[in-house]
C-alpha cells in the first residue's frame, strides 16, 4: 500500500529530515523513503486539502489516472469546479496530471501533526 504523508513543519525541519537521510545514507543505514507533503501551517495545509479537494484525493487514490468529467462525476460536483480544484491540488504538488487525466498516485493519506490548545 502506498501512502502519502502530510506532514506540518517550517522549511527547516524539511532541510533537517533531508540531511538526516542523506547521513543515514552515506552510513548504509537509510530507511525507505515515504513520499510526503509538507505545508508550513494548518491553514495552508486546510486551503489546499479543503473537504471538497479532499473528496476528490479520496476519488482518485489508487484509480490511476480520470478524465477531470469523470472526477467531477464521482464526486457529483460542477466540471468547472472540479478542474478549478483540481489545478489547485497539481500546484501544490497533491494529484499529478497526467495524458489519461489527473492522477493520485498512492492509496492513502496519513495526516502527521499534532493539534494544541490555544495559549
Amino acid at each position: 500500500m502506498r501512502t502519502l504523508i502530510v506532514r506540518l513543519g517550517t522549511m527547516s525541519d524539511a532541510k533537517a529530515r533531508f540531511v538526516n537521510a542523506g547521513r543515514e545514507a552515506l552510513e548504509g543505514s537509510a530507511e525507505p523513503v515515504t513520499p510526503s507533503i509538507n505545508f508550513a501551517s494548518y491553514d495552508d495545509m486546510h486551503r489546499v486539502l479543503a473537504p471538497s479537494r479532499l473528496a476528490i484525493v479520496k476519488t482518485l487514490a489508487g484509480q490511476g489516472p480520470l478524465a477531470i468529467r469523470e472526477v467531477a462525476r464521482r464526486v457529483g460536483r460542477d466540471v468547472q469546479a472540479v478542474h478549478k480544484d483540481v489545478t489547485t491540488l497539481v500546484i501544490a504538488g497533491v494529484i499529478d496530471r497526467a495524458a489519461a487525466g489527473v492522477d493520485f498516485p498512492y492509496d492513502r493519506i496519513h495526516f502527521e501533526f499534532d493539534v494544541q490548545a490555544a495559549a
